[in-house]
Parts: structure tokens; C-alpha cells; sequence
């Protein structure tokens, strides 16, 4: 066969047959069939963000995740250890170092390792009686409205895998992300946003990129979507200058139909979340503008965030993010970079903490006024804490901590989990748990139940074999629900 020919065949015999009028898979059935003709079916697009029934009642319906990408520092913040600052600038312990692995084991095994006591002052606030830092004194103030967590452990020590851990349930990227895996299993309320969006501030996206929130081996319709916080939410959603709303309505409707085609040929799932995303971004140029104008939020409400119109900050994401869920949204993920400190632990962290205290405070506020928040989870955390053990980079008196990927430090608030609730423990020098251990999985299977789905059920068959959020294991934290 020569070159023409395979062009003219469409190539192999596969394309050949498949696009035969009666394909042979069309005779085998039609024969099935007894003979009676076999019509081809119109494949029908449905919307992929559609609403789903989920497999019990859920206590939430969103979820807003203000991930800390960097590793925040428990001890400065939120895990108190007085016999740790006792204990400052003595060598560590070789008992709770041995077997250990960290990153840049290089600058714990040129000098021994000295434990580091935290600087800042701790009180104890609300009823709760939770140890917070002087860091955070908006968060302070909302002490019983959050459910804390210590002692939570994770599997690698490196960013870009442990974010990829914490957001898509595997240290291997390929995976599908959380918001991707919920709104496979139960869709969105929104018919004119997207059910997953994505959040960024700080100077650079966090380590990972985009795999951390893709939808892995899922259908493109339920990755994440990149908002920005200031002019379109994505870019070029507007209709350009100079083109009429009918030239665009009916441009789409050929697409549309082109499109459709297609998708009656080939039943290709993605052709059907393309033409879903087409009309997404049409609903979009109406209901995208409105969500990022702040005009009609009060005085009151904007000086409450720390808002600055037009900038993308994490005060900006965080009122966006509450907008997002009153309209519907199903996860909104907000990443905040800069909390990865080795050479200093002490005005970088002040710098990067007055970032986000404010901000994360208001946020709780905000959806308990708007009467949001016993339906909205909302989740503060890393990849990872940081060691009890300073970690000298020859900046003179300064001294960071390096990574810990055991006993580092989250917060729930709203729907589903006990206010003023703690959970977990670490030992006297915040090395270790000695509490309830809480593992990440634990943290996936418990967002999933609060949202009214059985983790081990929620499941995809890729390449031979079921996957899922948390894998092979994970529990529900029942220690902590309402």
C-alpha cells in the first residue's frame, strides 16, 4: 500500500473501519440485533459538574483549603514546648535522632545538631485553652471556632513530593488532586463557576505546579481552574473589542456543533468536557467579573481582610474564596508560598505570618456571618512541619529548622468538626507523636466523609487495578467530628 492509499484510508486499517459508514462493530450488532437496522446514537454532552447524590448525608458542602506551601513551623506557632526553649542550644538527643532521615542531612551530620527552643511567646486562648504564638494574634481570637490537630505524619521530607502527597494522596505526580476527586464523586453546586478553583499568592506557585491540582488519569473536566484575583478570573475570557454578542453566540454554536460530531464518533469523553468547558466560559464572562468585584462588599468587610482592590494577595484570595463558595463552588484550594525557612526562622516567618493571620481569621468570620460556615470545611496546613533542631546555614546568629514530616500542625473550622477540639500530642520536644497519630490519608478520608462520601468507595479503574484518594489505607478521624 502506498503512501496515497494509507492517506486515503485514513491512514491504518483501524481508522479505515472506523469510519465506514456501517462500521464492523455496527454489522456485529446489528446481526445481534436480528437484522434490525441500527441507527447511530446521538451522544448527549452532560455537564460534567453536575450535582451528584452522595453516599450518605454530608455536614459540608464546600471546602476551602488554605494550604501553607513551605512547612510551616508548628513549634513557632501552635505546639508549645516549654522544655524545648529549656533546652536550647543543647545537642540533641541521639535517641530521637537515630534512624532518621531529613533533607539536607549534610548540615545535622558536619556539626551535631542542636535543639532549638522557639522564641516567641505562647498564651493560652478561649475556652479551647489552645496554645497560640504571638504570630498570630487575628487567629488567636478565633481560638474556639477551630478543631486542632498535632502529631500529623506524612511520607517524604522533599516540597515537591509532599505536596504532591498532601494534595493528591501519592508522592508520584500523575495522581488526581483532591478538588479533582470530589468533584468526580459529587459535582458542584455551581452552574456558572467551576467546582474546583485554584488560588495562588506569594511571590512564586507553590512546588508541584500544576500537578497539584490536575485531574491525573480522571477526565480533564475536573481539574482545577487557575483564578486570578484581579481584572478576567482567566485570561481572555472577554469577549475581544469589536465583536458582536451575536458573531460570538453564533461562532460557539458552530463549534458546538462541530464538536458534537465528534463526539457522536468517537464517544471521547474529553470532546464532551470540551464542549462543556466552551459553555462554562460563556456563563463565565457574566458571573467571572461579578465574582471578583469587591465594589459591592462593605467598607467593613474589605478592612476585615486587609483587602487591596486589584492585587493578588492572600487577603484578596481569601474574600474571593468565601465569594466562590456563596455562589456555589464545590473546593477552592489557596496556595500561600514562603514558609520554607532553614537560614532564618525569625523575620522571614514574621513577614510571611503577618501575610496570612489577618486574612485567615476574617475568612472564619466572614462565612459564620454569611451564614456559610456550618456548611464550608475549612483546612490550614503544609506538606510538613519543621525539626525541633536548628538548622545553622552561615548567616551569622541566625538559625532556621529543616523539614519534619512527623508531629507538625493543622486546624479545621466549620462544618462537620468540633469546635475548640484537640486532637493528638507530640513529646516534650515536639519531635514525635505520642498521642493519637493522625497520618495524611486520615486527613483525605475525613474530608471525604464530612462531605457525605465512604473513601474506600470513591474509586477509578486505571491501567488494570481501582485507585482512590487515600489509596490502600486512611481512617476517619471520628475524634474530632461534631
Amino acid at each position: 500500500m502506498t503512501p496515497e492509499d494509507r492517506w486515503l484510508l485514513g491512514e491504518t486499517r483501524r481508522h479505515f473501519f472506523g469510519k465506514c459508514a456501517i462500521g464492523l462493530g455496527q454489522m456485529a450488532l446489528a446481526e445481534l440485533l436480528n437484522g434490525r437496522a441500527v441507527e447511530a446514537a446521538v451522544t448527549k454532552p452532560v455537564n460534567p459538574m453536575a450535582e451528584k447524590p452522595t453516599m450518605f448525608p454530608p455536614k459540608a458542602k464546600s471546602v476551602i483549603f488554605l494550604h501553607m506551601a513551605g512547612g510551616p513551623s508548628q513549634l513557632d506557632l501552635f505546639d508549645y514546648k516549654p522544655k524545648l526553649k529549656e533546652l536550647d542550644g543543647k545537642v540533641a538527643p541521639d535517641e530521637i535522632m537515630k534512624g532518621k532521615r531529613f533533607a539536607f542531612m549534610d548540615t545535622f551530620t558536619k556539626n551535631p545538631p542542636h535543639l532549638l527552643g522557639s522564641h516567641r511567646e505562647f498564651k493560652q486562648y478561649g475556652k479551647s485553652g489552645f496554645w497560640i504564638s504571638s504570630l498570630l494574634p487575628n487567629i488567636a481570637t478565633i481560638a474556639d471556632d477551630l478543631t486542632m490537630i498535632h502529631g500529623i505524619s506524612t511520607e517524604n521530607f522533599n516540597h515537591a513530593p509532599a505536596k504532591c502527597f498532601m494534595n493528591t494522596g501519592s508522592i508520584r505526580f500523575g495522581r488526581p488532586s483532591m478538588g479533582a476527586w470530589i468533584t468526580y464523586g459529587i459535582g458542584s453546586h455551581s452552574n456558572d463557576l467551576p467546582g474546583f478553583v485554584v488560588l495562588q499568592s506569594g511571590p512564586r506557585g507553590p512546588r508541584g505546579g500544576a500537578a497539584l491540582w490536575a485531574s491525573g488519569f480522571l477526565p480533564t473536566a475536573y481539574q482545577g481552574v487557575p483564578f486570578r484575583s484581579g481584572g478576567d478570573p482567566i485570561l481572555d475570557l472577554s469577549t475581544p473589542k469589536g465583536v458582536p454578542q451575536s458573531t460570538q453566540e453564533q461562532t460557539l454554536a458552530a463549534v458546538r456543533d462541530l464538536n458534537q460530531i465528534k463526539l457522536d464518533e468517537t464517544r471521547d469523553s474529553e470532546i464532551a468536557t470540551r464542549i462543556a468547558s466552551y459553555e462554562m466560559a460563556y456563563r463565565m464572562q457574566t458571573s467571572g467579573p461579578e465574582l471578583i468585584d469587591f465594589s459591592k462588599e462593605s467598607k467593613e468587610t474589605l478592612e476585615m481582610y486587609g483587602v487591596e482592590p486589584g492585587k493578588a494577595t492572600y487577603a484578596n484570595n481569601c474574600l474571593l474564596a468565601a465569594r466562590l463558595v456563596e455562589r456555589g463552588v464545590r473546593f477552592v484550594q489557596l496556595y500561600h508560598t514562603e514558609w520554607d525557612h532553614h537560614a532564618d526562622i525569625g523575620q522571614p516567618l514574621d513577614l510571611v505570618c503577618k501575610d496570612i493571620d489577618q486574612p485567615t481569621a476574617a475568612l472564619i468570620k466572614d462565612l459564620k456571618r454569611r451564614g456559610l460556615l456550618d456548611s464550608t470545611l475549612v483546612i490550614w496546613g503544609g506538606e510538613f512541619g519543621r525539626t525541633p533542631m536548628a538548622e545553622g546555614r552561615e548567616l551569622g546568629n541566625k538559625f532556621g529548622r529543616n523539614h519534619h514530616i512527623d508531629g507538625f500542625t493543622m486546624f479545621m473550622a466549620g462544618a462537620g468538626v468540633k469546635p475548640g477540639t484537640r486532637i493528638g500530642e507530640t513529646d516534650e520536644l515536639g519531635f514525635s507523636s505520642v498521642g493519637e497519630r493522625t497520618e495524611v490519608h486520615d486527613i483525605h478520608a475525613t474530608l471525604l466523609h464530612l462531605l457525605g462520601i465512604e473513601h474506600t468507595k470513591l474509586t477509578y479503574t486505571f491501567q488494570g487495578r481501582p485507585f482512590r484518594l487515600t489509596d490502600v489505607s486512611g481512617r476517619v478521624v471520628k475524634s474530632i467530628l461534631s
